[in-house]
């Protein structure tokens, strides 16, 4: 989990239909038209929503509908945002009267942490901020923090240490901030999918670097999704089929804070280290937000315990690339 938007190209493009798709239009098949695409920024990186619909006004005002709420959510989860909830969280270590959607967000990744035995920690900010300043420092050395002060910083890492309540929120330890780039990506895209659901959409991709799919493809086929290599811009590691699923993929190599690569964005909560279990990590879940919070958790946890919980999860498969490049698939 980071606050960086250079760790993994963020994007909605949500597609109703496969582009070239033909549609029913009184009784007769007529060609898609040309898609409605809007480009922007949101949650700290560089957006697009694309939305091909056989109605150019209705596809306009689902594009304005969606921004909406992912707007409406970067103004809570957005660490790029000094006004934002999550920012006067951590400014102030309280929130008084929340927004359903934060207290939502948080109650989930306390639920996430929890299964994953603490994997997953939305309490890592202060990590991330002591290996951002250590590697902009002037000569800093390149094996890391020093001991004396990763300990320092790790006695204000930990998930018991928040609180959420739909009443309040609260950070009870001392320097204590959060970050919730490791499943906020995933919540809004789940959110997105809903307001498209609510629009009756039945055959949509939703894709904001966390990708779910509403049903299949227009022709009945699964939607195709390619996951990225992280050493080989441009290149796959495979392909998987997506309906009425979603899929997540976390690597280490999507940020490093120093150029050996020994220390990245993911953080073990329990060190404040950087593991380097795998080379890539794909969670395919019912949502986003839980492919999302699972990718971050598994990468930092032993093939054993990630079988345990796919075990347990309905529906989730976990697609493991070794350094090696060798492909494991925990679950169906």
């Amino acid at each position: 989990m980071h606050n960086t938007n250079l760790t993994r190209r963020r994007m909605i493009a949500i597609a109703a239909s496969a582009a070239g798709a033909t549609f029913l239009i009184g009784g007769r098949a007529a060609q898609a038209v040309e898609p409605v695409r809007w480009h922007g920024s949101a949650l700290g990186a560089q957006v697009s929503i694309e939305i091909h619909h056989p109605d150019r006004v209705e596809a306009e005002r689902l594009v304005e509908r969606c921004l909406s709420e992912v707007r409406r959510l970067e103004q809570q989860f957005s660490l790029y945002r000094t006004d934002s909830a999550i920012c006067a969280l951590n400014r102030t270590g309280i929130i008084v009267s929340p927004e359903a959607d934060m207290v939502a967000l948080l109650k989930a990744s306390l639920f996430f942490a929890g299964l994953t035995g603490g994997a997953f920690d939305p309490t890592v900010q202060p990590l991330w901020q002591l290996y951002a300043d250590h590697f902009t420092s002037d000569w800093p050395d390149p094996n890391g923090p020093s001991p004396q002060r990763l300990a320092e910083v790790l006695a204000k890492v930990g998930h018991r240490g928040l609180l959420a309540g739909d009443d309040r929120i609260a950070l009870t330890r001392r320097g204590a901030a959060i970050t919730l780039n490791g499943i906020a990506q995933g919540y809004t895209t789940d959110r997105v999918v809903e307001t498209l659901r609510r629009a009756g959409l039945s055959t949509t991709l939703v894709n904001m670097g966390e990708i779910r799919a509403i049903g299949a493809r227009p022709d009945g086929t699964p939607w195709r999704v390619g996951l990225a290599d992280p050493d080989r811009p441009g290149a796959l590691t495979e392909t998987v089929d997506l309906v009425d699923r979603a899929v997540a993929t976390t690597a280490g190599a999507g940020f490093r804070f120093d150029q050996a690569g020994r220390f990245t964005h993911l953080f073990d909560p329990a060190t404040g280290r950087s593991p380097t279990l795998y080379r890539t990590l794909s969670v395919i879940a019912p949502t986003a937000t839980e492919a999302d919070a699972l990718s971050t958790a598994f990468s930092l946890m032993p093939l054993s315990r990630i079988r345990d919980i796919v075990a347990i999860r309905p529906n989730l498969q976990a697609r493991i690339v070794e350094a090696d490049g060798t492909l494991i698939v925990c679950g169906a």
